[in-house]
């Protein structure tokens, strides 16, 4: 079994250093090249391999494709990047953000890998060119090509089928679904975002009436949400579902403007599910019951997931889904289990 000792004779360095970088030490201030030296005799004569313990990356870049806009609509991003900030100075990473593929591609020499968040669409040929020069990398949320990188995603499949099973769970039998289009599957677009895929899986495997309950209409904001509940106000006043499972906060949000604005009462006249937990859902009226989406744990499983693939030079890509707890408050309330 190779040894500390051994390590660091080839290496040249101390053992106390060896020690430390290796058993991840946040405290330890070294040279960078020293840094990838250790490193690189480790894993020449096997240690990563034997031990549990994965020294974090030190260079990373953070491809931050959040297209500025409306700050609601941006503010699940917005509250991911500065987790991802926080954890990175606590174990004393040095990030760097870039907000543009190919500025990465051409310094990507310069990190030891990358951790993607946002949810634009990045060119197919950018991502192979990017993972020919930096193939070590971790999308959070939104995976682009999951051939090439890792990702650590929130398990919205589940999420909604749990959502469906708290419904049945309080003796609703019409539920209904509110959401947004045009996301990404693997490095295509999916005219079907996920959560709507699942519900119609599972609402059929359940036997649901959801017949003319699904409404959808263009991006994930507000402004969307406020048009669609217009709509259903328009369609179904006075015929509303039970429930509507709704894909996203900053959705619900609108949908809750245009009913407030025409009298209908959330949860007497129809209960609202969203999904996110964003810090606006308990100020909205009434306050939206949601799945939290632990941010923490996903930037942590992130770190964790790129330091493995940097380690063990693996190119077998992992992705990892987490799961998604119910916070109840006022538009929806749970029944008897």
């Amino acid at each position: 079994m190779v040894t500390i000792k051994e390590i660091a004779k080839q290496a040249g360095y101390s053992t106390a250093t060896v020690s430390r970088l290796l058993n991840g030490d946040p405290t330890l201030s070294i040279k960078e090249e020293t840094r990838r030296r250790i490193i690189q005799v480790s894993e020449e004569l096997g240690y990563a391999t034997q031990s549990k313990r994965i020294a974090l990356p030190r260079e990373v870049a953070v491809l931050d494709v959040i297209d500025p806009g409306d700050h609601l609509q941006d503010a699940y991003f917005n509250e991911l990047r500065e987790v991802l900030r926080n954890s990175a100075a606590q174990h004393h990473m040095n990030l760097t953000f870039i907000t543009e593929v190919r500025q990465l591609i051409d310094e990507g020499e310069h990190y030891d890998g990358f951790i993607a968040i946002g949810a634009e669409v990045i060119d197919n040929d950018d991502l192979r060119r990017l993972h020919a020069v930096l193939p070590y990398g971790v999308f959070i949320d939104t995976n682009p090509a999951p051939s090439l990188f890792d990702s650590v995603r929130p398990d919205l499949s589940q999420t909604v089928l749990d959502a469906l099973d708290e419904c049945v769970a309080a003796g609703m039998t019409r539920i209904g679904y509110i959401g947004g289009t045009g996301r990404i599957m693997g490095m295509h677009e999916y005219p079907e975002d996920l959560r709507l895929f699942a519900f119609r899986n599972w609402t059929q495997r359940l036997k649901l009436r959801t017949d003319g309950l699904v409404y959808i209409d263009g991006p994930f904001n507000v402004e969307s949400g406020q048009r669609l509940g217009e709509r259903i106000i328009e369609e179904r006043h006075g015929n509303m579902p039970d429930v509507f499972i709704v894909a996203a906060d900053v959705i619900a949000v609108g949908v809750l403007q245009a009913f407030n604005a025409a009298g209908v009462l959330v949860p007497r006249d129809v209960s609202l599910i969203s999904i996110n937990n964003q810090p606006i859902s308990q100020y909205t009226s009434p306050a939206l019951s949601t799945y939290a989406i632990d941010q923490h744990e996903l930037v942590r499983t992130a770190i964790d997931t790129l330091a493995d693939a940097i380690a063990s030079k693996r190119t077998v890509r992992h992705h990892l889904l987490l799961s998604t707890t119910l916070v109840e408050r006022g538009s929806f309330v749970r029944g008897e289990r």
